[in-house]
C-alpha cells in the first residue's frame, strides 16, 4: 500500500458524511466502500438500503409501485442516514431530482462522480437490474437521463471528473486530496 499523501484524515473532516452522487454506473459504490476503508468511515448504499426496508428489489419496486413510490423509499432511506456521522453514502443516480434530499445531501459533502456517456453505457450495457434502462432504446435514454440531471449534479461540493480505465485506489486518492483542499480553503459552507 503506497503511503496517503498529506491529503486528508478523518479527524480533520470531524465526522461529517460523504454523499456521492452519479448516474447509474458511475462506480459510486465500489468508491465509496474504498474512501469510507481509508476514513475509517462506515459505508452504505441507499439502493441496498432500500432493498432491504421494501423487502423487495428494486426492478420489482418500480414495477409493482412505480418510480414515485421508489423515490419516496430513497427520500425517506436518506432522511434516516443523515443524523449520523462518519458515513460515506452512495445515493442513486436519481436521489438529486428531489429539492428536499438536497436538504439533507448538503449536511455533508457531495461529490459528483462525472463519468463519460459511453464509459457509463459501456458499463451498463447487459445490465438488467436498471428498470429505467429496462428498454429497447435504453443508450439514448440514458443519454437523455443524463443531460436532465447534470445540471443537479452540478450543485455537487466537489465534481470528480473519472476517466475510463481509471483505477480505483487512484481515484479515490484523487478524491481525498480534493477533499483535503477543500478543508484547507477560506471557510465556506461546508
Amino acid at each position: 500500500m503506497t503511503p496517503a499523501a498529506p491529503s486528508l484524515d478523518s479527524d480533520r473532516l470531524k465526522g461529517t458524511n460523504l454523499y456521492l452522487v452519479g448516474m447509474m454506473g458511475a462506480g459510486k459504490s465500489t468508491l465509496g466502500k474504498q474512501v469510507a476503508q481509508q476514513l475509517g468511515y462506515r459505508f452504505f448504499d441507499t439502493d441496498s438500503l432500500i432493498t432491504q426496508v421494501a423487502g423487495q428489489p428494486i426492478p420489482e419496486i418500480f414495477a409493482q409501485s412505480g418510480e414515485v413510490a421508489f423515490r419516496d423509499l430513497e427520500t425517506q432511506v436518506l432522511t434516516q442516514l443523515a443524523p449520523y456521522t462518519r458515513l460515506v453514502v452512495a445515493t442513486g443516480g436519481g436521489i438529486v431530482l428531489r429539492r428536499q434530499n438536497w436538504g439533507q445531501l448538503h449536511h455533508g459533502v457531495v461529490i459528483w462522480l462525472d463519468v463519460p456517456l459511453a464509459e457509463l453505457q459501456r458499463r451498463l450495457q447487459g445490465d438488467q437490474t436498471r428498470p429505467l434502462l429496462q428498454r429497447s432504446d435504453w443508450p439514448e435514454h440514458l443519454a437523455q437521463l443524463l443531460q436532465e440531471r447534470q445540471n443537479l449534479y452540478r450543485e455537487a461540493d466537489i465534481h470528480l471528473k473519472i476517466s475510463p480505465g481509471e483505477a480505483i485506489a487512484a481515484i479515490a486518492q484523487r478524491l481525498l486530496t480534493q477533499l483535503g483542499d477543500r478543508l484547507q480553503a477560506p471557510h465556506g459552507e461546508h
